[in-house]
């Protein structure tokens, strides 16, 4: 068998059990006995309560295992959470979502059916993005309504357009076929029977796309959510792009109704029923290990807990260079890790409207994307560099969603870009230590920017309407979720770190796992929730197997 060819069948394997998380087959699995463990020690200690680690906390506790999450902030869901100030609740991260339905109803968490409390209403339109010479309004669940208005724009595309948009179905129907044969597959037949998959697993999205697309404007519509995995089409591994992106346009995408902090109070609510345990103000300063076994973990109080494994949902990087002290042992380990980028980071602006702008300018968007051109890399390394002035931005107007999401007769907003870590380093010390003057004069700066071009494309009269302005930079994420370098997709998704050489769950440490971002399947809602439950999947096997 040829290399290519066993590579091809290890990122198979791999990719059978991403898939195959949110049907889990609990029955299977051993049931616990949480009458016998004593306060201090758990079949589960899981560090961090984003949303990988509480998944993986309601699946033990789904099975009756003791489960510990210790999160270092005062409330659980790393950047699914909420903040407030005066009247206005602002949502930090979640724009919109993919969901399952149940008789018509959408308000299932992924893996979790009885979870019925959190409803989820969808998008009018599922986006609308703007380019010079463009202004375009996505369907919602209507795939061929879009091809069309592609075709509309781009008539000598056509056949280009169809082709490009088949060949993100075909590839959904392969992966969905390969999941169905159940590992099952002959791989000397395996390009003839799943030729998209074949092709396109060891591909750029950007080589994907070039397959069927040679207008440089149509590459950059039909690749406008780039942002949301953090990576041009150049680096972007093209599952990356193609399976969430077909499945958005054509399954739709939601939000949740009390926003993202619902999401997590939710899973937080499902553990502590069963017997589970979620600690606030609670952070973990060290994983304790012994003959290269993790035990338990200590908390900045000194507080010991200890468990049969440990899960960190924590970022990867601190995890294995702040939490425990095994360079030696986890030298190659940890050299390979070295070679992956860390994603991107975001600068935010948050603003509360005393008045109804949106309602009074008859706008009825929910999301929308301005991108000043169509250089999709050239916008990338603007926002590396933090450079304001070549960068689009990205706005949410969530009034439009559902009614009481602002205070009566007022406006929440959020203005969004990606952006770099290393511009702020120099103003590291300024920040944490508490100074803050020179950080503050650069954020205000920064955020006046991006004001002022939203209210000369979109809302006029916006500046003179704001009640309540909240500035979050990739400093701030890094104080409120510990995220190394502020990233908001864990690494980059690039080929080089997608299934199966991403990082998996389990580590060179027995008994100490990795859920969330930074291991399989990637980034995002989508993608953190069934990392939980593969995780919590892979430790049931472990334990049978012993």
């Amino acid at each position: 068998m040829s290399d290519n060819s066993l590579e091809r069948r290890d990122f198979l394997k791999t990719l059978l059990g991403s898939l195959s998380l949110i049907a889990l087959d609990w029955e299977a699995f051993p049931k616990g006995n949480q009458g016998k463990k004593e306060k201090t020690d758990f079949d589960a200690v899981i560090i961090g309560s984003g949303l990988g680690g509480l998944s993986c906390a309601a699946a033990f506790a789904r099975q009756g295992f003791k489960a510990l999450v210790l999160e270092h902030h005062n409330k659980p869901g790393g950047y699914a959470t909420t903040f407030k100030r005066r009247d206005f609740v602002f949502d930090v991260s979640l724009h919109s979502t993919a969901v399952g339905e149940r008789n018509g109803l959408h308000n299932l968490i992924p893996g979790f059916p009885e979870i019925k409390d959190v409803e989820f209403v969808p998008h009018p339109h599922l986006y609308r993005i703007i380019f010079p010479d463009f202004d375009i309004r996505v369907p919602q669940k209507s795939l061929d309504e879009y091809i069309k208005t592609l075709i509309g724009h781009f008539p000598e595309e056509k056949e280009g357009i169809q082709g490009i948009f088949d060949d993100m179905k075909g590839l959904a129907e392969d992966i969905s076929k390969f999941s169905r044969a159940g590992g099952q597959v002959n791989m000397m037949t395996f390009p003839r029977d799943y030729p998209l998959l074949a092709k396109n697993f060891n591909r750029t999205w950007g080589q994907m796309l070039d397959d069927r697309v040679k207008n440089f404007k149509l590459k950059a519509i039909i690749s406008g959510l780039w942002g949301y995995y953090g990576l041009p089409p150049s680096r972007l591994a093209s599952i990356y792009y193609a399976l969430p992106t077909i499945g958005y346009l054509q399954e739709g995408g939601y939000y949740p109704v009390g926003k993202s902090q619902k999401i997590s109070d939710a899973l937080v609510k499902f553990v502590e029923e069963r017997g589970g345990k979620v600690m606030l103000r609670a952070r973990v300063d060290e994983i304790l290990v012994k003959d290269r076994s993790a035990y338990g973990v200590r908390t900045a109080d000194g507080q010991e807990f200890t468990g049969k494994v440990v899960v960190s949902n924590a970022n990867a990087y601190d995890t294995f260079h702040a939490m425990m002290d095994e360079g030696d042992y986890l030298k190659d380990y940890l050299e390979r890790m070295d070679t992956f980028s860390v994603s991107l980071s975001s600068f935010q602006v948050f603003l509360g409207l005393k008045k109804d702008l949106v309602g009074q300018l008859g706008i009825k968007d929910t999301e929308i994307f301005y991108e000043t051109g169509y250089d999709i890399e050239a916008g990338y390394q603007a926002v590396l560099k933090a450079d304001m002035e070549n960068t689009g931005f990205g706005l949410t107007l969530y009034d439009n969603l559902y009614k009481g999401y602002s205070p009566e007769g007022k406006n929440t907003l959020n203005i969004i870009i990606l952006q770099g870590y290393d511009f702020w380093k120099k103003y590291e010390a300024d920040y944490f230590q508490g100074r803050k003057k020179a950080y503050r004069k650069e954020k205000e700066r920064m955020a006046d920017i991006l004001i002022d071009k939203v209210e000369e494309t979109l809302l006029p009269g916006l500046r003179k309407t704001i009640e309540v302005k909240e500035i979050g930079t990739p400093l701030t994420n890094v104080r409120y979720t510990k995220n190394y370098r502020g990233a908001i997709y864990g690494w980059d998704q690039t080929l080089d770190n997608s299934v199966p050489r991403r990082l998996p769950h389990k580590t060179p440490i027995k008994n100490l796992y990795l859920s969330g971002a930074w291991t399989n399947p990637g980034g995002g809602y989508g993608a953190v929730i069934p990392s939980g439950l593969e995780c919590f999947g892979e430790i049931m096997n472990e334990w049978e197997n012993k």
